[in-house]
């Protein structure tokens, strides 16, 4: 008994150790001092196609910042990944910032994370999520108030007249700025039920997309107009899209609302990506899925909200894709955060690509050393971090699916 004990206290030990390596609180390195008058950058918010012809999309969700040991190094995976993918927009997803018991505080953190994106004129778009005003001092009307004092945020406050708060369009023109060639749908998928559940995108909101859909589509000649979709809380066709089991397997999960039944991925669809725990859409379902269906418009629907799923389902001609959070937690399962993005060639707006970047593919033993060799010991931290956590997460990764596909002849993770 007493060698258990021990032992078990050793690997705690170990935790706590490795949990820490990198934990580095530098306020100055994330700009939480910044505040919108500081800006000098005037953000072009017109939304186009480059002079390649592309779109590139940076899609970042649940960051969760808050001012503690992971408040940083989240910062600082972000600012890396604008730096490494020079996006022409980012779509921010919900579950942003923790909000504060008062503003002033929430609005630290709303500084350090729109610093980034505000210092390189790169526009923004916010939407939120279940826990982005479910506490503190701002409500998501005072939120959106804020993060639209920043020159680069292209958000919208749709006003009392809809539910919730940041449901808008993007239209995104021809590299010659002279049609809409394409666009992006940002819907606020709500918080929760009246019974604690996840809710979901309301009635209203839906006919106001049909409405813009068919407006949209109209100026362009009656042809329809190829969009994205963007929102927190994924659709509950999802659990249609994957395959149900009756009973328990590896890699399957079980549906949120019926715990007798499991999902996994079904080999008949086109699938893509890992799904690491049980997708969580709203209880109800009004319909929102189905009138994209209708439409005909949307090519795929981007979520986050799921932190640990990197996955894209085709369902009724429409992608239902998860993406990771974006935020580091200290533990060896936080280097499965990310971001993802998505790139779209204006001369064919019927088709995207999307990749999903781990933090933990970013680093090699190499980076680690030029990063020690920089003198920044927070960067080197991080690095050296990653590039350890990452080596065992993916052998283990890769090592367990190879041995369920063995065993069952199931793939239980597709390329991205």
């Amino acid at each position: 008994m007493k060698r258990k004990i021990l032992k078990g206290l050793l690997l705690a030990l170990v935790v706590m150790i490795v949990g820490t390596l990198a934990l580095s609180i530098r306020p100055e390195y994330s700009g939480v001092n910044y505040s919108p008058a500081d800006s000098q950058n005037k953000t072009d918010k017109t939304v186009r196609f480059g002079e390649d012809g592309k779109l590139k999309i940076l899609h970042i969700t649940d960051t969760h910042l808050k001012l503690n040991h992971n408040f940083d190094p989240t910062v600082w995976m972000v600012e890396r990944a604008c730096d490494e993918e020079k996006p022409d927009i980012v779509m921010l997803t919900g579950d942003i910032v923790l909000n504060c018991d008062n503003a002033e505080d929430t609005k630290k953190l709303i500084n350090a994370l729109m610093n980034i994106f505000d210092s390189r004129s790169i526009p923004v778009a916010v939407t939120f999520g279940n826990h982005d005003s479910e506490q503190g001092a701002m409500s998501r009307e005072e939120l959106m108030a804020y993060y639209n004092t920043f020159s680069c945020s292209v958000s919208v406050d749709d006003g009392e007249d809809m539910s919730g708060c940041g449901t808008y369009n993007i239209p995104v023109l021809s590299s010659d700025g002279e049609k809409v060639s394409f666009n992006l749908w940002v819907f606020d998928s709500g918080d929760y039920d009246e019974e604690g559940r996840y809710s979901c995108v309301q009635p209203d909101q839906i006919e106001w997309y049909k409405q813009t859909s068919d407006k949209l589509k109209a100026e362009n000649d009656g042809e329809k107009v190829s969009s994205l979709v963007f929102q927190h809380i994924i659709v509950a066709e999802i659990y249609d899209a994957l395959e149900k089991s009756e009973s328990w397997k590896s890699y399957a999960y079980k549906h949120l609302y019926n715990e007798d039944e499991y999902y996994l991925f079904d080999a008949d669809r086109v699938n893509y990506g890992t799904i690491r725990e049980t997708p969580c859409p709203g209880y109800a379902n009004y319909g929102q899925f189905e009138a994209m269906v209708e439409k005909g418009d949307v090519l795929a629907m981007f979520t986050g909200h799921d932190h640990t799923n990197a996955f894209g389902v085709e369902y009724e001609g429409i992608d239902i894709v998860n993406s990771l959070s974006t935020r580091y937690i200290g533990l060896f399962h936080s280097t499965q955060c990310g971001y993802r993005v998505v790139e779209v060639d204006e001369n064919d707006t019927s088709d995207y690509e999307t990749r999903v970047v781990r933090m933990f593919d970013t680093y090699d033993f190499g980076t680690v050393k030029e990063e020690k060799l920089s003198g920044d010991t927070f960067r080197y931290r991080m690095s050296r971090e990653f590039a350890f956590k990452g080596m065992v997460q993916k052998f283990a990764t890769v090592a367990y699916g190879k041995l369920i596909e063995a065993v069952t002849g199931r793939q239980v993770t597709y390329p991205d």
